[in-house]
């Protein structure tokens, strides 16, 4: 093919043909090791030094050099640093770079002895390319070829070499602080959700000032900042994983992972491997290697929910990985430690699971070092209102609800209901009474039929018709009370009545309007 081509072509003129296409060819060839230098890393730096490394191979390159201007932090990629070596410094063409940058305009000198803001080197002419780094449509650094003169250069074809790499670079520089904006954005992002999560989990913000409760704070304060193991034991909606979390974002290792496993949801053929991990080919469907919740805890503290319910043949496994602080991967061999902190809950009685051999002696011994007891609802009555108002605050928030407070009469059911499902029961039920709230006051119709039962609320009275109709009058005098602050005309107001028969009525029922003011 190339013989065709160049048929009819004298000896000479065939020489310069084939010296353009090798040129050509080179440039090509350049061009390629440019984009593979700019992509290879993602270190900005590196990749302008190795593409100043690739330009000065080439054999009309005598030196090369990048500038990104930054003021006083500006990158300077140069070339040759080797004394006797033709290199391209910065001081030599300052000037130029400072005249690029400002106008945005390539700068060609054909002949850099004959031009006075070029400082002279010590032998031989060369040629000067310098060209915009162009992002954005803003000059952001100047790129700069030395050339060998050569008489009758085809400058213009130099010039949009140069312009091409300088096109790639720009590019490469632009990709490079996309990624690092992005990369800060989400460091600070994880900065912010990690101080939501310590602020949110401070046991300060942990709901709730009676007497059983103040104890639980003071076993949070004594071993959140040791690393010793803990044992969270309560009922089922004590708000166990609460406490775990208070622990762990008051310790020393709040800025580690925090990793939940909960023993009772994950079915026994998969509690090991998602505990420990698993070996690709480990058993059918592991197609790749996984890590175990141990190993994403590195750092942190894992917390084991439910730990009553894990079988004796892992618990043999669990117990080595508390003492020796080290495991095997299913389907593995080599041991991996771990510097993990961990904290189980259970809402079983261990010593009786002991006692029917379906909890090991040695691993309850292992766990119980610190154990914190949980209170259940039942326990800590004066809570009950201070926890009702916070998710009466949460949930008519996050449901668009202008929901003020809740009624005296649907305070006093909630007093009186004995709460077998605890905290989280409660909550469940405030969030709906805010759902099915139509005004600004939660009234005990809006309860949940279990909180309005007398059989299931442990209330049952036996009363006539007189004496019901009674009551729920009297609950009504009193709520109106509370809002008017004792004042007996306002409280007429507010029920459509008068003065003169709410006062009948305070006297009838024997209410005194001073504790309400």
């Amino acid at each position: 093919m190339a013989a065709g081509y160049l048929d009819g072509v004298s000896g000479a003129d065939r020489e310069s043909v084939f010296e353009a296409r090798t040129a050509e060819v080179r440039r090509l060839a350049t061009l390629l090791e440019v984009s593979r230098a700019l992509s290879d890393t993602m270190h900005l730096e590196d990749s302008l030094r190795n593409v100043v490394r690739i330009l000065e191979e080439h054999p009309s390159v005598s030196g090369s050099l990048v500038l990104l201007d930054g003021g006083s932090e500006s990158l300077v990629a140069q070339g040759r640093s080797d004394p006797g070596s033709l290199a391209l410094p910065i001081d030599r063409v300052g000037e130029i770079l400072d005249r690029v940058l400002a106008s945005g305009k390539p700068v060609v000198v054909p002949r850099t002895s004959r031009e006075p803001l070029v400082r002279p080197q010590r032998e031989g002419e060369h040629s000067l390319l310098c060209v915009p780094l162009v992002v954005d449509g803003r000059s952001i650094g100047v790129h700069a070829i030395e050339l060998h003169f050569l008489e009758g250069r085809d400058y213009d074809r130099a010039l949009n070499f140069v312009l091409v790499v300088a096109s790639m670079i720009g590019q490469a520089v632009k990709v490079s602080r996309l990624v690092e904006d992005e990369r800060r954005g989400l460091l600070e992002e994880n900065i912010h959700l990690r101080e939501e999560l310590r602020v949110r989990y401070d046991f300060s913000n942990i709901i709730g000032n009676s007497s059983p409760m103040r104890q639980v704070y003071q076993r949070i304060t004594q071993v959140a900042r040791a690393n010793t193991t803990v044992l969270i034991r309560g009922e089922s909606g004590t708000g166990k994983e609460l406490i775990a979390h208070a622990i762990h974002y008051n310790s020393l290792r709040n800025q580690k992972p925090f990793v939940r496993v909960s023993c009772a949801a994950l079915p026994e053929s998969l509690i090991e491997a998602e505990l420990f991990g698993y070996e690709k080919g480990a058993f059918t469907g592991a197609q790749n290697r996984k890590m175990g919740r141990f190993e994403l805890a590195e750092g942190g503290t894992l917390f084991l929910d439910e730990i009553g319910d894990l079988r004796p043949s892992l618990q043999v496994k669990l117990l080595r990985a508390l003492q020796e602080r080290e495991f095997e991967r299913v389907g593995g061999t080599r041991t991996i430690r771990v510097d993990v902190r961990l904290i189980a809950a259970t809402n079983k009685a261990l010593e009786d699971a002991i006692a029917q051999g379906s909890f090991r002696e040695d691993l309850y011994y292992r766990l119980n070092v610190f154990t914190v007891f949980v209170p259940p609802l039942r326990e800590r009555k004066s809570d009950i209102l201070l926890l009702a108002d916070h998710f009466l605050e949460k949930y008519a928030r996050e449901h668009g609800k202008n929901i003020r407070r809740i009624s005296t009469p649907a305070i006093d059911m909630l007093a009186s209901y004995h709460w077998p499902g605890n905290v989280r029961e409660l909550e469940n039920a405030m969030e709906r009474s805010v759902l099915v709230c139509e005004g600004h006051v939660i009234h005990g119709h809006h309860l949940p039929p279990t909180l309005q039962t007398a059989e299931a609320s442990d209330t049952v009275i036996r009363v006539d018709l007189d004496e019901a109709m009674a009551a729920y009058e009297r609950d009504l005098i009193q709520d109106a009370l509370k809002s008017s602050r004792g004042n007996r005309a306002k409280a007429a107001r507010l029920l459509g009545s008068t003065e003169r028969i709410v006062g009948y009525k305070v006297k009838k029922y024997r209410i005194d309007c001073r504790r309400f003011r």
